[in-house]
């Protein structure tokens, strides 16, 4: 696996059917190396803190083959990497593989795989359709939050190294998420 892409983005304010709120998830790739901090990613904007950064969620990650899935689903909407708020879109990321306590090397960051992204409503300002919650729940297409076990820098074409299963009980992300969208 490798990073395909580095997506950082700013605090905007977004308004769909009268709804309006701040967000962070409009993610756009960036040339630059990103720093992953113990919290979040240095210079993206993390909004609600409630459901987005801090230790077990600095960083999420979303594999650059899922994106085909929702380009058939969304012909009109123009793709970039970041469109699911990723700071990291990762080729072969799986879901159905990694697993919780898992540890990779990315760059010069060691990071470990804490949990699957739950979907919210601020999906519908980057999509402009409600219909998007409901579809990505019933996928498992999730993507993956990492605590930074390590700090460091990370850019485009990086490896995304195994490095350490974790030696609990497997249990992949696709399981979990699985089991939070019943």
């Amino acid at each position: 696996m490798i990073v395909v892409s580095t997506n950082i983005g700013k605090r905007e304010t977004h308004q769909w059917k009268g709804k309006i709120a701040e967000t962070g998830i409009f993610k756009r790739p960036i040339i630059e190396p990103i720093f992953l901090g113990i919290e979040d990613v240095e210079n993206d904007a993390v909004v609600d803190r409630k459901y987005h950064g801090g230790i077990d969620q600095a960083v999420y990650a979303y594999s650059e083959n899922h994106y085909e899935y929702w380009k058939k689903l969304y012909p009109h909407l123009d793709f970039n990497f970041g469109m699911f708020g990723e700071n990291l879109t990762i080729s072969d990321l799986d879901e159905t593989t990694i697993c919780v306590g898992d540890v990779y090397k990315i760059g010069n960051a060691l990071i470990e795989v804490t949990k699957p992204r739950e979907p919210c409503f601020k999906l519908i300002f980057r999509f402009q359709d409600e219909a998007i919650v409901k579809q990505f729940w019933d996928s498992t297409y999730s993507g993956v939050y990492f605590k930074v076990l390590q700090i460091g820098a990370v850019q485009t074409g990086d490896d995304f190294k195994l490095v350490q299963e974790s030696s609990e009980t497997r249990i992949t992300i696709a399981e979990i998420y699985k089991n939070l969208s019943k």
